[in-house]
């Protein structure tokens, strides 16, 4: 009986999601009229902006990712050789993010970085990207420093690091070369949720003014019908593209380690 309960309640919870999103994805393929068809996913995939928007927050996510790393993984790797009593401080810093709301962090930014402001980051393009860039590495804070405490728990960090500095290596050679492919399959987890993230935010993209896929997905939903559900499965495609590779890291990494 109680396992019977138990599948209920997993299928119940799949159809709860799974409904919508097969609707969803029905109504993406009924711009013709009686019939299916991808005409609205040839619209969207033909439109300039949706290729300028996305390949823009493409290039962001991967600036982002890799900002990310460089901030992340020395941190931890400093946290958990040098400092561990300071881990629950750190890991309540990183949490942040998941309980300010993203508006209240870009107007923040607004305030602080405006042409008024004591660094204007917001005169200019490249100003207002690396803002952006930070804004978006601070959403994605949590995950990315969670995957990769996760992954350095894993691993004899002090016994790899003394082995390093016995042949003379430095910090730097050690980060590169020693920690990082042992770590690699955390941070690309860390990585492809990032991306995730990139591609479908809103908030700080279109306060900032940024042509972003976020606030593109949003201006085409405002003014059609079956494109932006069109649209919608693609993001909710990559997303899920996103989060099976990191399965599939995450059990090439255990086959690798076994």
């Amino acid at each position: 009986m109680t396992k019977f309960l138990a599948w209920t309640a997993i299928l119940l919870g799949c159809l709860y999601f799974a409904l919508p999103m097969i609707g969803m994805a029905e109504f993406s393929l009924s711009m013709r009229r009686d019939a299916y068809s991808l005409d609205a996913y040839r619209v969207v995939l033909a439109d300039p902006r949706f290729q300028a928007t996305f390949l823009f927050s493409l290039a962001m996510a991967l600036v982002t990712i890799v900002f990310g790393v460089l901030l992340v993984v020395p941190t931890a790797v400093w946290v958990q050789l040098k400092m561990p009593r300071l881990r629950p401080v750190v890991e309540f810093i990183t949490l942040l993010p998941l309980v300010i709301p993203a508006i209240v962090i870009v107007f923040g930014y607004i305030r602080l970085y405006n042409t008024s402001g004591w660094l204007p980051l917001t005169g200019s393009v490249t100003g207002t990207n690396i803002l952006l860039m930070f804004g978006y590495a601070t959403l994605a804070l949590p995950y990315m420093y969670r995957a990769v405490d996760t992954g350095l728990r894993t691993v004899d960090v002090a016994t790899l690091t003394e082995a390093a500095q016995s042949l003379g290596a430095g910090w730097l050679r050690i980060m590169a070369t020693v920690i990082l492919p042992n770590v690699l399959g955390a941070v690309l987890s860390g990585a492809f949720l990032t991306l995730a993230i990139v591609i479908g935010e809103f908030t700080m993209a279109a306060l900032l003014d940024r042509p972003a896929f976020g606030p593109y997905m949003q201006v085409l939903g405002a003014n059609r019908a079956y494109e932006p559900a069109a649209l919608a499965v693609i993001a909710f495609a990559i997303t899920w593209v996103c989060m099976g590779l990191i399965g599939t890291i995450a059990r090439l990494s255990k086959h690798k380690g076994a």
